[in-house]
């Protein structure tokens, strides 16, 4: 694993640039996609029983979109707006704002330029998990995707520091928040739909968690392609 302060290492974290954001959402899209009944059943047994359905029409909407040129020269930071946006216009339930309001505040945090490194990545990542702390007023230990991209977060700033490679945050990130995710099965749920629910949220695991690491692994994959 290298080191931060070679050219090698500084060159192996300048990764992130429209192609790659691009890669990534449409590795997003297929993923939701494939596992869209799978959020759906998982949201049935504590919400809405329409996770699934709404987030695969969210992607599928954002795919269209840039299918279409709408993201054409536009650079990371607003590319992700762009997505952001997408999401609270076509997603419904309460996981259109909080997605939206993820990528929209991942957007800005990288501004317009056209070359992100793998630290200003990690800072994108801290504004988009608080952006959805302070729209769902959520923690983590409340059973929600918190649970999933707080620790995810923390892992791939952790990577960061130590020196590891874009592609190794991705994994650790991912990694972090699959714990975080199962973590979400024996807890009470205390936010959301699911809190209605009382004692019977436990034993289940947490949708939105779960989609949230779909998005973590499609990064990790885009991440170890390029």
């Amino acid at each position: 694993m290298g080191r931060l302060g070679s050219a090698e290492a500084v060159e192996e974290l300048r990764v992130v640039d429209s192609a790659f954001v691009r890669s990534w959402v449409e590795e997003i899209a297929r993923s939701i996609e494939d596992q869209r009944d799978f959020l759906t059943q998982l949201d049935a047994a504590i919400g809405d029983a329409d996770h699934g359905v709404n987030m695969s029409r969210g992607f599928t909407a954002v795919s269209m979109k840039l299918t279409e040129g709408a993201g054409d020269g536009l650079a990371p930071g607003p590319l992700m707006t762009l997505v952001g946006s997408t999401l609270v216009s076509t997603v419904g339930g309460a996981s259109g704002p909080l997605y939206g309001t993820a990528f929209r505040r991942a957007g800005k945090a990288l501004d317009d330029e056209a070359d992100v490194d793998a630290a200003s990545f990690g800072a994108a990542l801290r504004a988009a998990l608080e952006g959805i702390q302070q729209l769902g007023a959520a923690a983590e230990g409340d059973k929600t995707m918190v649970d999933a991209l707080a620790p995810a977060v923390a892992a791939f700033e952790s990577s960061v520091r130590r020196g590891a490679s874009f592609a190794d945050a991705a994994s650790d990130a991912r990694e972090a928040g699959e714990e975080g995710m199962l973590a979400t099965v024996p807890l009470q749920a205390r936010k959301g739909r699911a809190s209605y629910l009382g004692p019977r949220s436990v034993g289940h695991q947490d949708p939105g968690a779960t989609s949230t690491v779909l998005i973590l692994a499609a990064l990790e994959r885009v991440a170890k392609a390029g």
